[in-house]
């Protein structure tokens, strides 16, 4: 494991931040009226755009500092979050927000098993048993959007598609990191996810404009607040902790985003979408009881 600086405030504050700013990118995608493309488009292009100042005029010599390694994760990383939105943002097309969060954010299963394999994280038998659980709460929530119809279902699919790729996304991140500054790598990361995005627009044949001023305007939202202060977050706390307590707090963006859908939507719950969640969040919860094992993924990346 890398040794790595102390952080100057504790990684918990800034990944709640991220997970608060978040609950609003469903919200955001569903009052915007562009493709799924589209949008993840104008979301990843507008970021570079904010962030391309500060890169060019403080960080741009690092980009030499680069291993060829280094630069193959950050472009895989990049194409991972390309597609996680694009695939996320069609899932809204056909299903409710309460269900495409709460399967996306399904990450802890995905997590488990990649910083296992990748990085040799030991998972108690707790964490089996957390992640079985909230394997269960998605299988509910599937199952009752099965029975509101099969276009449902095929946005619950998109939407668990979309979490196995964000997952894929912060294991590279966790790696690369622990050698690249936060500016430096994300702005690559996000420059690759919106040229990924572009050729994506074109070969599908979406539009990129005309769209209304709202339109606009709810794409700018998107790049600074679920992007610039959720996930540019997160790659500030991947050289801290790892993807394991990312991935379980985000668990928590799904009901931010089901109160904002009930009452900007009104989007109602049928019974089985609520026992789906509140099963998940119990898994979540079992993981998060094991306090030791938080502590050991936070300070484990210190030693």
């Amino acid at each position: 494991m890398h040794k790595v600086d102390k952080p100057p405030i504790h990684p918990y504050i800034p990944i709640m931040v991220g997970v608060i700013t978040l609950a609003f990118s469903a919200i955001f995608v569903k009052l915007v009226s562009a493709d799924a493309g589209v949008t993840a488009f104008y979301r990843m292009l507008f970021s570079v755009l904010v962030m391309a100042p500060a890169f060019l005029l403080k960080y741009r010599h690092e980009v030499k500092l680069i291993s060829k390694k280094d630069w193959l994760f950050s472009v895989i990383a990049g194409v991972f979050l390309a597609f996680h939105f694009i695939l996320w943002f069609e899932s809204l097309n056909y299903t409710s927000v309460a269900s495409s969060t709460v399967l996306v954010t399904l990450q802890p299963i995905f997590a488990f098993a990649g910083t296992y394999l990748f990085f040799k994280e030991r998972l108690s038998v707790k964490t089996i048993l957390s992640g079985l659980i909230a394997i269960g709460g998605s299988v509910l929530i599937s199952w009752g959007d099965f029975q509101l119809g099969g276009e449902a279902f095929f946005g619950d699919m998109l939407a668990l598609a979309a979490c196995a790729l964000i997952t894929g996304y912060l294991l590279f991140g966790q790696d690369v990191r622990q050698r690249i500054s936060l500016i430096t790598y994300t702005f690559i990361v996000y420059s690759v996810s919106t040229i990924a995005i572009f050729f994506y627009v074109i070969a599908v044949g979406e539009s990129f404009g005309p769209y209304p001023a709202m339109d606009w305007f709810w794409f700018a939202m998107l790049a600074i607040l679920p992007n610039l202060f959720g996930h540019t977050l997160f790659n500030w706390s991947l050289r801290y902790v790892s993807t394991n307590v990312i991935s379980i707090a985000i668990l928590f963006e799904p009901v931010g985003a089901a109160v904002l859908a009930y009452y900007i939507f009104n989007e109602t719950l049928i019974p089985t979408q609520i026992v789906g969640g509140l099963v998940v969040l119990a898994g979540i919860t079992l993981f998060v009881l094991d306090g030791r094992k938080i502590r050991k993924l936070c300070l484990g990346k210190r030693a």
